[in-house]
């Protein structure tokens, strides 16, 4: 007998129908002799549609209090486990659904974005030695003083690995409307490969430099404790994609795919006085409003002044640009310029921890098609430009040809 997580997202359970679907799915797995625990995101669209109607009440865009919001939206999932374990009961099996307060995952206090500390499995314990299916809502939790908080878009896979974490399951099964984790978006190219088995190190990769399939600490979860991943279809009975610990295997491919992400921002401030700590002045007064900066490049100082250039999340574009435009008036800086109109496509593998060339490839590939690149990041297993927006999907299917990653093993070329 095995303890087995699954988690469905909201397009899985986006109709009765499909909830039917994801019942039948769960006796089935329970009637093969295993206990079975089920993490439920809200209906496909319903999250979306309870903050348009809180955004209805911010005229002008005022800002919203979050801990009401995390309150409202953390409503979407009670009505899907309500539902399922319906489902499953008219069907012949025993089930108990549970909120996130009620199983206690608790959390942090940071609201619409919480981070989970602890969970407390005794009541999903006592449901399962009562052979029941276990029916728990994703995306949720509860701080310390009893406020409900949610843990941001994509959370419940986050849910579902924290408690295959906390219960030692034996594995977690991410049920979604695509089939497995491909070497790149099948949208954008269409000889994109599903990947039979992929590192944890690999998925975090691409899952933080915008491939959409998995929420990054859910990743983090499951690497930390070791537990394996399998991502696959609600809608067909074929292999998905294993995220595990990385094998020499793993190593042969140079890289295991591409992610690209248009949700990017480009600042750069000209004529920064070269002095220490003007880049702590700058950065701090940006993490003070907390937003992210991913990218950042600054140039050879020349006539005591500099350049400096990074990205941050589009949404945040305009609050960074005013907060820099404040600081660089203090410091003395000449201007600042934006540009909304970048992506980021970065490639990804842990083969490249053995292969020097990996990069110039990639720049090469891009130059054939006169894609200038703005910014280069690196990592040991990752390389990232940032391009002009409308090159994106052509920098993705160039790279993807480059490496030939529609093949089953791409290794480098002798």
């Amino acid at each position: 007998m095995a303890l087995v997580v699954q988690k469905y997202g909201g397009t899985s359970v986006g109709s009765i129908e499909r909830i039917k679907n994801v019942a039948r799915r769960v006796i089935k797995t329970k009637r093969q002799g295993h206990q079975v625990i089920v993490v439920v995101s809200a209906m496909a669209g319903e999250t979306d549609r309870l903050l348009e109607l809180a955004r209805q009440l911010a005229p002008q865009n005022r800002e919203l209090n979050e801990r009401e919001l995390d309150v409202l939206v953390a409503s979407g999932e009670q009505v899907s486990i309500a539902l399922l374990a319906m489902a499953i009961e008219t069907m012949g099996e025993k089930a108990c659904s549970f909120l996130g307060h009620q199983v206690q995952v608790l959390t942090d206090n940071a609201h619409t974005r919480a981070r989970i500390k602890k969970i407390d499995s005794d009541r999903i314990r006592q449901a399962l030695a009562d052979d029941r299916i276990v029916v728990v809502a994703g995306f949720q939790g509860i701080d310390e003083r009893g406020n409900i908080t949610t843990l941001g878009r994509g959370g419940s896979d986050t849910s579902a690995v924290a408690i295959a974490a906390g219960l030692q399951a034996d594995v977690c099964e991410i049920y979604t409307d695509v089939d497995g984790i491909y070497t790149t978006d099948p949208n954008v190219c269409r000889r994109a490969r599903k990947l039979a088995r992929i590192s944890y190190d690999e998925m975090l990769e691409l899952a933080s430099q915008g491939a959409k399939v998995l929420q990054i600490r859910s990743v983090e979860f499951a690497k930390k404790y070791a537990i394996p991943i399998h991502v696959r279809s609600s809608f067909s009975e074929v292999e998905g994609t294993l995220v595990c610990k990385e094998d020499k295997a793993m190593e042969k491919a140079i890289v295991s795919g591409i992610a690209y992400n248009k949700n990017e921002a480009k600042i750069t401030i000209h004529g920064v006085p070269d002095r220490p700590g003007v880049a702590a002045a700058i950065f701090s007064a940006i993490a003070e409003r907390g937003i992210v900066v991913d990218m950042i490049i600054q140039n050879v100082s020349a006539d005591n002044s500099t350049d400096l250039t990074f990205t941050v999340p589009k949404d945040d574009f305009q609050r960074s640009l005013e907060i820099v435009s404040g600081i660089c008036r203090e410091i003395g800086a000449e201007n600042v310029a934006g540009d909304e109109h970048v992506a980021k496509v970065s490639i990804v593998g842990i083969g490249m921890r053995t292969h020097a060339n990996v990069a110039s490839r990639m720049f090469a590939a891009l130059a054939r098609e006169n894609i200038n690149i703005q910014m280069i990041s690196t990592s040991e297993i990752k390389v990232s430009c940032v391009v002009e927006d409308k090159y994106t999907e052509l920098a993705v299917r160039v790279l993807h040809d480059e490496f030939q990653l529609d093949r089953e093993l791409a290794q480098e070329e002798e």
